[in-house]
C-alpha cells in the first residue's frame, strides 16, 4: 500500500488513528499546501464537519460527526443514497453550505440525514 490515502484510511480503520486527528492529513492530501497556509482552519469560510445520523424504525441508531475530508471518502458507503443524493450533498460541501443538507425517511422510519457543521 503505497497511496498516502489508503495508509490514512488504513489507520483509521485499524482505530491507530482517529477520524478528527485524520481531517488534517486528508486536507493536506487533497490540497497540497493549504493546510499550511491557512494553519489548518477553514477560517470560518466552509464546513469542516458533516454529521450522518441513520435512522431505523424512526429510532436513531448512528450519530457520527466525521471530518468533511474523510467523510467525502465515505460517502458512497452510505446504504440507501441514490448517485443524485450523493451529487446533491457532495454539491452542497463545495458551495460551504451549512445545516441539514439531507433528510431522507421512508414509510417504516428508516431513513439518513447529513448536516454540515
Amino acid at each position: 500500500m503505497t497511496d498516502p490515502l489508503d495508509r490514512v484510511l488504513k489507520l483509521v480503520s485499524e482505530g491507530r488513528l482517529t477520524a478528527e486527528d485524520a481531517a488534517p492529513i486528508l486536507e493536506a492530501l487533497e490540497r497540497p499546501g493549504t493546510a499550511e497556509a491557512t494553519g489548518g482552519m477553514d477560517a470560518g469560510r466552509s464546513p469542516r464537519f458533516a454529521r450522518v445520523e441513520v435512522r431505523e424504525s424512526g429510532r436513531r441508531i448512528v450519530d457520527l460527526r466525521v471530518p468533511i475530508s474523510l467523510g467525502r471518502f465515505a460517502l458512497s458507503r452510505v446504504p440507501g443514497l441514490s448517485s443524485q443524493q450523493i451529487a446533491e450533498v457532495e454539491a452542497a460541501v463545495v458551495s460551504g453550505a451549512r445545516g441539514p443538507i439531507l433528510d431522507v425517511e421512508d414509510n417504516d422510519g428508516d431513513g439518513v440525514r447529513i448536516v454540515l457543521e
